[in-house]
């Protein structure tokens, strides 16, 4: 672990900019179709009582790497092993957020470059920026954020100017009841992007005021949602349902469609800009704390030392994950989730906290005897 300290305004923004990161590339929650702003509200509600887990385990090891403590609660071998697993899975999710910059990248502006050539631009940044530390990542998050927000901003203001949005679209609103839209909450957004966020476990030991976590991870994970909310209701108020289902970007269809007084139209430049710099901070963030979590597990004193092997191993695989996009979303949408997300996220964190609270009760009662 590194003597580095980031304040609780920083974790807001790094927290944000990673639920926003490949989150308002796809088109979130459609299965729910026009409910699929409802989808989201109900899956980020459900990730703050998951936060709350994340949270109180924090609170039993404030000064220790969830790769520390694990082995704490579950003793040395299977500590180490779940440890193990929960950075394999920080760097698979990282190659798939890669793989997602690629792919809008080709689609976008470079459709005869190489996937590879673009991932490893981007990567090259992003090592650069993970020898230098948390702090420096903070700093850039501070200086993109205000920047990101900007963007946004200036193009919400451009789409409703511009006459494009009809909610029209958004009609009828639980067409088919409320079960449909709980279901595609609980079995998609609650995982991406929201409990996602379980990595930033790996980043709470460096905050300086640890009394301001909750409060923090809570509002950070509200404005990203409240952010997605409004991204796909433009979305389905500009292009409708159907587009947006089959847009493989269906932001980039909305912005693509502005044009304000036939002077300002073709502006999804901006959008891509605004992309990058999301999905930077969440391949960043995820890649850090796969860095941080080796190096505490192998006793190995410099992390930034791993930046580039484990930097070639999240570029390799981020190219052999799938064949081709559809592939990359369908594995991303049905397989990951129950390998992956439901036992990670959902299964074992409650159950490190029970064992872990156990403990508590047990050493706190040994001292009273």
């Amino acid at each position: 672990m590194e003597k580095a300290k980031i304040s609780a305004s920083q974790l807001f923004i790094l927290m944000v900019l990673f639920e926003l990161g490949s989150a308002l590339l796809v088109p979130l929650a459609i299965r729910a179709k026009q409910d699929a702003w409802l989808a989201i509200l109900l899956g980020m509600l459900g990730s703050f009582v998951l936060f709350l887990v994340y949270h109180k385990l924090y609170t039993y090891y404030p000064n220790l790497l969830p790769t520390e403590y694990m082995q704490k609660i579950l003793g040395k071998v299977m500590g180490t092993v779940l440890a193990f697993v929960y950075i394999l899975y920080f760097m698979y999710d990282a190659s798939r957020v890669l793989r997602d910059f690629g792919e809008m990248l080709l689609t976008f502006a470079y459709p005869d470059t190489p996937l590879f050539i673009a991932n490893a631009l981007l990567m090259l940044v992003i090592i650069y920026t993970i020898r230098k530390g948390i702090e420096v990542i903070a700093r850039s998050g501070e200086l993109l954020f205000i920047f990101m927000y900007v963007l946004a901003v200036a193009g919400f203001i451009l789409i409703v100017s511009s006459g494009l949005v009809d909610f029209k679209n958004l009609q009828p609103v639980l067409e088919e009841g409320i079960l449909p839209t709980v279901k595609v909450a609980a079995s998609e957004t609650l995982y991406f992007p929201f409990t996602e966020a379980i990595v930033f476990t790996m980043i709470l030991p460096y905050l300086n005021n640890s009394k301001k976590a909750k409060v923090t991870m809570l509002c950070a994970t509200g404005l990203s949602g409240i952010n997605l909310v409004i991204t796909m209701l433009i979305n389905i108020s500009v292009i409708g349902v159907n587009l947006t289902a089959r847009s493989q970007f269906p932001l980039l269809s909305t912005v693509a469609s502005i044009q304000v007084a036939d002077f300002l139209e073709r502006l999804d430049v901006f959008f891509m800009l605004a992309m990058v710099i999301g999905i930077f901070f969440k391949v960043t963030i995820l890649f850090y704390a796969a860095t941080i979590g080796t190096a505490n597990l192998f006793k190995i004193k410099s992390p930034s030392k791993l930046a580039y092997p484990l930097g070639i191993v999240i570029l390799f695989l981020s190219i052999t994950i799938a064949s081709n996009f559809q592939e990359h979303l369908h594995e991303g949408l049905y397989i990951a989730k129950f390998i992956l997300h439901i036992p990670l996220f959902i299964i074992i964190p409650p159950i490190l906290l029970f064992i872990a609270f156990l403990q508590k009760r047990k050493d706190h009662g040994g001292k009273h005897v």
